[in-house]
């Protein structure tokens, strides 16, 4: 199968989540009842943490609540499946990941759902990752860091949420751009990665700022570039790659809200207008902020562009590092 039959494929998937139910209650009656958000992140993760700020603002602008259903592992499959198979009514949506809806299509042979089986709402938030080292490494920024690396190949090693997952993506992406050699090391989330690199048991880590930035103020990791386009606000001093010398290098994890397909689309306006209107409220955008990601909203149509856009650029990742998960 070649690249371009794979990015073609998962196109065509995004795209057809214009074919909405013509059936559909008013949105002046929705919602009537409890709405459940499936949410692949462990209770405090970071999906966790910005999924429920939103969803206890959405409680109190549409009268209904919008229940919080934590269904961690298996790289976000459990919660991602869960919802797929959902009646497509608005009472059943998905706090959808970058491993849901552009990693997992691309390195699971067999997945138990489709892109095509969602309709995206809205994004609401992205954290880029942030490249941290154990102090004990040998380097005080990126230069440094690529030098010793290349010395020393298979000397470093990265940990990541998982294998096929967006920071185990991350850190192959690294490798190609800087043409360095390390040990990848998959850990089942962030928590038990970040606690071995405080440990000094792995070096690196591509995170997000919910777990790495606690541990940068309190020195007890040394953070080498954001995988942004510009600087977090509360890691002004921390550059980003491109500052660096290496461009395009954007890497992290996005948190967005989608249905199941067929969803009304006067739902789905519905739901993506109060969206934009919680996470432009200041103590909303300066929660999120906090957590060290960066507030987004987008239209149903341009979530589905980004998703293929960033499909193609990960399928090139995949295919040049042999990634390939049953």
């Amino acid at each position: 199968m070649t690249l371009k039959y794979i990015i073609h494929v998962f196109i065509c998937c995004i795209f057809t989540f214009g074919n909405f139910s013509s059936q559909a209650q008013s949105s002046l009656s929705y919602p009537t009842k409890p709405v459940r958000v499936y949410n692949p992140s462990s209770p405090g993760g970071g999906a966790d943490v910005i999924g429920r700020l939103i969803q206890q603002e959405l409680t109190k602008n549409l009268g209904q609540t919008f229940i919080v259903d934590n269904r961690p592992g298996a790289a976000n499959i459990i919660a991602t499946e869960l919802a797929a198979k959902s009646t497509p009514d608005g009472y059943s949506l998905l706090l959808g990941t970058t491993g849901s809806f552009v990693t997992n299509p691309l390195v699971y042979k067999k997945l138990s759902y489709a892109v095509s089986d969602f309709i995206p709402i809205s994004i609401v938030a992205d954290a880029p990752f942030i490249l941290s080292i154990h102090p004990s490494v040998p380097a005080n920024n990126l230069a440094e860091l690529i030098s010793y690396a290349k010395a020393n190949p298979g000397k470093l090693s990265f940990a990541s949420f998982g294998n096929g997952s967006s920071s185990h993506m991350a850190g192959e992406y690294f490798q190609m751009l800087t043409g360095t050699k390390l040990i990848h090391v998959p850990y089942k989330g962030s928590a038990p990665g970040m606690s071995d690199l405080l440990a000094g048991n792995i070096t690196m880590t591509f995170d997000s700022g919910l777990s790495s930035i606690p541990n940068i103020q309190a020195k007890k990791i040394r953070p080498i570039a954001v995988a942004a386009s510009k600087r977090l606000a509360n890691l002004p001093d921390v550059p980003t790659f491109a500052e660096l010398g290496i461009a395009n290098f954007n890497a992290g994890s996005w948190y967005g809200f989608f249905a199941p397909a067929g969803t009304p689309r006067e739902i789905i306006n519905l739901l993506n207008k109060n969206i934009h209107q919680i996470v432009a409220m200041p103590e909303i955008s300066a929660r999120i902020q906090s957590l060290g990601a960066t507030v987004q909203v987008n239209t149903p149509e341009e979530y589905a562009t980004q998703i293929s856009k960033e499909t193609e650029q990960w399928a090139m990742v995949i295919q040049r590092a042999k990634i390939q998960l049953e």
